[in-house]
């Protein structure tokens, strides 16, 4: 017997099954614990890359060897290419729905763009600049957008079954 939680078709998805055979493992609290795991693994890539970018940020000049080679925005973009897919994959496995983990992924990858940019204005040896937020916000954008389409097209290969059976 499956325990009690989201059906399939309510917009939850729920990629990574951590839950045993059923009521053998423990008490109904336990359950609810291995639910709550199961919602919280997906942010732990973005709590971590948050902090990756807080402490790159607070360096005076973080990575000069990559930053020598490539386009300053283009590392913005890539940057918060990244955190965009990672926030929308832990939105839509937290049971958000398309178009609003769509838009609270750009939102938030943009949100923490113009948080950076203000934290290097008091960093020595760092500046702020708009446009940096810019590449940021449109780096979010198409990174959400990226991973938005790679899960949908997974997700309808995965529900596509062979029409009859053997041959």
């Amino acid at each position: 017997m499956r325990p009690p939680g989201p059906q399939e078709g309510e917009g939850n998805p729920e990629p990574i099954s951590l839950e045993g055979s059923g009521q053998d493992e423990g008490s109904g609290t336990s359950g609810g614990k291995r639910r709550s795991l199961r919602r919280a693994w997906p942010w732990i890539p973005v709590v971590l890359y948050l902090a990756l970018i807080f402490h790159l940020s607070s360096l005076p000049d973080p990575l000069p060897e990559l930053t020598i080679r490539l386009w300053d925005k283009g590392i913005h973009f890539a940057e918060y290419g990244s955190l965009g897919g990672l926030l929308l994959f832990a939105l839509r496995s937290s049971g958000v729905a398309w178009r609003r983990a769509l838009l609270l992924a750009i939102a938030g990858a943009s949100l923490y763009g113009a948080s950076d940019e203000l934290h290097q204005a008091f960093v020595t040896g760092r500046s702020s600049d708009v446009r940096d937020w810019v590449a940021d916000t449109i780096g979010g954008a198409v990174g959400a957008g990226l991973v938005a389409g790679a899960l949908r097209l997974v997700g309808a290969r995965a529900s596509i079954h062979p029409a009859g059976g053997g041959g």
